[in-house]
Parts: structure tokens; sequence; C-alpha cells
């Protein structure tokens, strides 16, 4: 029997349709406890290649026989080996191309909504990592916040919509993936946006991004309206779009709010992210559109695989909008931290600009799920 071959869009169709899958990973124990492919009708097994060296023979009992299963590893090459010895047993098995290097750099571009004046906002998806970046398209052309370093499917997506890159947007200094923002503006001639705040360490020219500030994009109607909203950095700031849609970055999540450390200032910042959540957000219109930065479980994708929620609803159901005495607040916001990203140091000089990794070594810091919230 033949082996088949499933690509990361592959599988994430599967994720948004809601699909029963059946995943064979065969990593390391600590590795998959770690970050693994998620699904909300996924079932996992998870053996370590290296014992299956001698065969599948004891495992193929544990296999379902009337799922898809895809076996997964690190870069591709031990799934293969596995599924070609599940091919053998007389199983319809596939392997992951490029294996979970691969499903923590894809990127699916889901349409988020129309603008007033025919533009339209598409969030760019990358499903193994929890990061969510935007482009506003509007008469010709584009705007794109919090880009990863995976800068072509931007451009090319910008390209099919026949649109010119103008800003780049990143709401805050990133500490648990590389923005690519600095790379598509200098490829597009586009202007950098960063918070001032945010950027006392960086080697590289900017626009100084602050708070009431207006761009526009395309048709004049069309607006981005910089609100400064601190505390997951000093420097973030979340964009009012068309007076619809409000990017949050990574102060507000469907299902948490932003953590206020990754600078290693918890104690400072958790003030100003109380300020932001509870007063500076409380003054927007609870219709708006909140399109954060990131997810951080399965659960928060909408049907079409998207990620948003009404502000007004995040108010009502969003436990950290909801701890009415301060002192509790800042209680459960220093103690109910998740581990640091990986390597979020070195992330963090990246995007300084103060050193600058080859591109494996990039993979290689950003590997793992992201950890931006409070828990």
């Amino acid at each position: 029997m033949t082996v088949n071959v499933m690509t990361a869009k592959d599988v994430t169709r599967k994720v948004f349709d809601r699909e029963p899958f059946f995943i064979l990973d065969v990593r390391n124990e600590s590795d998959f406890n770690d970050w693994k492919i998620e699904g909300e009708n996924f079932d996992y097994l998870n053996i370590p290649y290296f014992e299956l060296l001698d065969g599948v023979e004891e495992i193929l009992e544990k296999l379902p026989k009337d799922k898809d299963i895809l076996v997964v590893c690190a870069k591709e090459g031990s799934s293969i080996m596995v599924a070609d010895m599940l091919s053998e047993a007389g199983l319809t098995v596939s392997y992951l191309k490029g294996g979970m290097k691969a499903w923590s750099e894809h990127l699916e571009p889901v349409k988020v909504g129309d603008l007033k004046d025919g533009g339209e906002v598409y969030q760019f998806v990358r499903i193994g990592k929890g990061c969510l970046s935007y482009m506003v398209v509007s008469n010709g052309e584009a705007a794109i916040i919090d880009a990863t370093r995976m800068t072509d499917i931007f451009l090319d997506f910008a390209d099919s919509k026949g649109a010119q890159v103008k800003h780049v947007f990143d709401t805050h200094l990133h500490a648990d993936h590389i923005s690519g923002g600095r790379k598509i503006a200098e490829a597009t001639n586009a202007t950098y946006w960063l918070p001032p705040k945010d950027a006392t360490e960086v080697t590289f020219e900017y626009a100084a991004l602050e708070g009431g500030q207006d761009v526009t994009i395309g048709n004049t109607t069309i607006t981005i309206h910089a609100l400064y909203s601190p505390g997951h950095t000093i420097g973030s700031t979340s964009f009012v779009v068309d007076e619809k849609f409000l990017l949050s970055g990574d102060i507000l999540f469907i299902d948490s709010i932003g953590r206020p450390d990754l600078a290693g200032l918890a104690q400072d910042w958790v003030g100003d992210l109380r300020e932001t959540l509870y007063n500076r957000y409380k003054e927007l219109s609870d219709d708006l559109v909140v399109l954060p930065a990131h997810f951080m479980i399965i659960d928060e994708l909408n049907e079409d695989g998207s990620v948003s929620e009404k502000l007004g609803t995040l108010f009502a159901k969003n436990h950290g909008l909801n701890i009415k005495d301060e002192a509790e607040f800042r209680r459960i916001v220093t103690e109910n931290l998740p581990p640091q990203p990986n390597a979020y140091q070195e992330i963090r000089e990246t995007n300084m600009g103060n050193i600058s990794p080859d591109e494996e070594k990039q993979r290689e810091m950003e590997i793992g799920p992201n950890r931006c919230a409070v828990r």
C-alpha cells in the first residue's frame, strides 16, 4: 500500500472543520506533552520513534481502523519510516510533510470582515503556534499588523488582492515569536511602525506609533486608530479599525488576558494592565469585534477557523475582565503565569535588531506553544 502525504494546510482544514482524526506522534514524550497538533475531535497516541525501530506490531491494536491516521515527528524523516511500516502492515496512513517544523510555520488566511468603503480585514491564523496576524486591504493598499517571520505569505496574499503594502505595524515588541514587520517593510518600502516605549533599545529606524494617531489605508474613510494600551509591555498599542474592529495585540484574548512579565516587570506593569482593560477598554463600544494577536486553546476558534468576539461579550464572559478587587487582580495575574516562552530573551533581542540568528536558529527559538496569556 502507498503512504499518503498530508500538508500542514490539509491538517488545518481538519482542525477548522472539526473532523474526527487520529494522530500517531513519534516524538519524545516530553516534546509531545509540551506541544502537539490540537483538534477538537482528534485522538492521539504518542510512541517515541526509537521504540518502533524493531517494528510496529505491538501498537497495531491501539490504532483505529475507521479513522484517518497521521504519523507526525519533528521534521518528517521518522514519520515517513513509521508510516511505511504501518502501510506494510495493511493500514491506510499519511505522514505530515515537514513535520512539526512545518506545522509551527503554517499560516491560514481567513477573512474576518468588511469595511465601510469596500475594504476587507483578513486574519492569518498560525495554527500550530497560536499567533494571529492581520491585513487590512482597501482600494489597492494594505496594512499588515503583527506579522510573523514567514513573510512570503503576506507579500503573496497582498499581490493576490492587487494591493500595495503601505504600512506595517507591531502592536508591541514581541517576546514569543520573531516579527516579520521590518523585513516586509524593507521589501515593500512600507512604513514600519513600533511603539517608542517598546523601542528604546532597537537598532533600526522606525516610525513612532503612539496613542491617538490615525493612519489611513486606501480610501480616506478607512482609518486605523492607535490606542495606547500598556500592560503586556509598556508600549503595547491597540488599533481601532474603521470603528468596527479592535486589534487588541497581546492585552486581551478571547479566553484570557495578557501577561505583564515578559520583560521581568510583572509587579510594575500589572497596574497598567488593569488600567487598560478596566478603564481604557471600558470606554470603547461593546460592539467592537476584538481581534487578538494570539489564541490559547483550540476552543477559541470560531466555525470558520477565525478567532474573534465582541468586546461586550468578553466583558461579560472573560474572567480576566471581571475581577472587581484590584488586589485580587494583582494576585491572580502575578501568581498564574505560565512558563516563559522558549528563548524569549533571544526573541526580544532579535526583534530589537541586536542579534540576527540564521533561519534554522529562528525556527528552533520559536518551537513550542505560545505563552502570552495569564492562565
